[in-house]
């Protein structure tokens, strides 16, 4: 028999009890135990932890104790066969990796891009060392929360991929408990603004913010922030962007498939203020035809903050991928003439249903190069061709 008994355990103070035979009960000051087996192996000390004391019972701790001895008195590593056939949990910073590999084998390099990145931004910072079957909604909740009424759209899209690594984990076996609902977690966060879109600015007031933008020093970020108002394109389009890409004397932005949300290649066509724009980039830049058009630091693809950071220092609350809803504000509003295909194509939106798309096969260039100096003379006139703010269009 050992030295300890059920009632000794119940009631062992701080430190190390030995019940013999290298067993000891170790009791941590906040009283806390946990069984722990001395034992030998290639000639050093090794303590191997058998489970918490209230989970695992005296008997059965010495029962563990007298297995892992006998192995350790065969020359056999004690904790390796402790630990074969174990589940071992992995942290959620862990667990992103692992499904990001797996899943994204049947996802687009930029959906997996995507995923990777928001989750590295958001969620790791916050859960990235829990391990998955320790998360639980107020977990996902304090992901969520900094960005859940600022930024819905992409709030949501973390929200989802969250609850899509530990549906992952509980695949694996890492985690036995239900993952969290999405309508559990919106219980416990603020309501979203209505609609949940990218805050626009108005279309009235870009002509003066890009002119004050311009007004300043002329960063990467900076002229990337007024090439994007300029073509209303996805802040993501822009930073990736190459000179490549570019046909300076056709006034053609040729953006791959692997670059476009809709997987689908798309030709922007470029007004003479974002031509202006790019030949300010390439007098800061170079323009190498392998290289990004608006680079970062050491030449890496400017983040999506670089770009936001603009916005902020100016004062705004809108985001970057707001003023593509301003631009189709202002097509709709000061074009009225222009059919709405046309500024959606501009905006490499899905236009018609499946039989006009399968029968309409111009994407109605002139129709957008006319749209689109429209909008450079509206937004940068000064960078553009002489003229007032508004230009109609006339009939198609």
């Amino acid at each position: 028999m050992g030295n300890l008994t059920a009632l000794k355990v119940k009631h062992a103070k701080p430190g190390f009890h030995g019940d013999g035979k290298g067993l000891y009960l170790k009791v941590k000051p906040s009283g806390a135990a946990s069984w722990v087996l001395r034992v030998q192996h290639m000639g050093k000390r090794e303590d191997i932890g058998l489970g918490s004391a209230d989970l695992v019972t005296l008997a059965e701790a010495r029962e563990k104790a007298a297995e892992l001895r006998k192995l350790a008195r065969s020359g056999k590593d004690a904790r390796a066969e402790r630990d074969r056939g174990k589940v071992v949990i992995p942290t959620f910073a862990q667990a992103v990796d692992d499904a990001h590999k797996e899943l994204s084998k049947g996802w687009a390099d930029k959906t997996g891009d995507a995923f990777k990145a928001s989750l590295e931004a958001h969620a790791i910072p916050v859960i990235g060392r829990r391990r998955v079957d320790e998360i639980e909604s107020a977990d996902v909740i304090a992901v969520l929360a900094p960005i859940w009424t600022e930024k819905p759209q992409q709030a949501r899209k973390i929200r989802h991929r969250v609850l899509q690594v530990l549906a992952f984990a509980k695949s694996r076996g890492w985690r036995s408990s239900p993952v969290p609902g999405a309508a559990e977690i919106r219980r416990g966060l603020a309501k979203q603004p209505r609609g949940g879109n990218f805050a626009a600015m108005p279309y009235a007031e870009v002509a003066d913010f890009v002119a004050a933008e311009l007004a300043k020093d002329a960063t990467s970020a900076r002229l990337a922030l007024v090439f994007a108002v300029l073509t209303a394109a996805r802040s993501g389009e822009v930073r990736a962007a190459r000179w490549s890409q570019f046909d300076l004397q056709a006034k053609t932005w040729t953006r791959p498939a692997e670059m476009m949300k809709s997987a689908r290649p798309h030709v922007v066509t470029l007004n003479a203020a974002a031509i202006e724009v790019l030949r300010r980039a390439q007098a800061l830049n170079g323009g190498e035809a392998d290289k990004l058009v608006f680079p970062g630091a050491r030449g890496a693809q400017l983040s999506d903050m670089s770009i936001s950071k603009m916005m902020r220092a100016a004062g705004r609350k809108e985001t970057v991928h707001g003023f593509r809803s301003t631009f189709r504000d202002w097509a709709a509003e000061q074009h009225p003439e222009v059919p709405a295909m046309v500024a959606e194509m501009a905006l490499a939106h899905s236009v018609g249903t499946a039989t006009e798309q399968a029968y309409l096969r111009s994407d109605l260039r002139q129709l957008r190069f006319r749209l689109m100096d429209a909008w450079g003379r509206y937004v940068a006139p000064s960078l553009g061709i002489a003229g007032g703010n508004v230009v109609k269009l006339g009939a198609a």
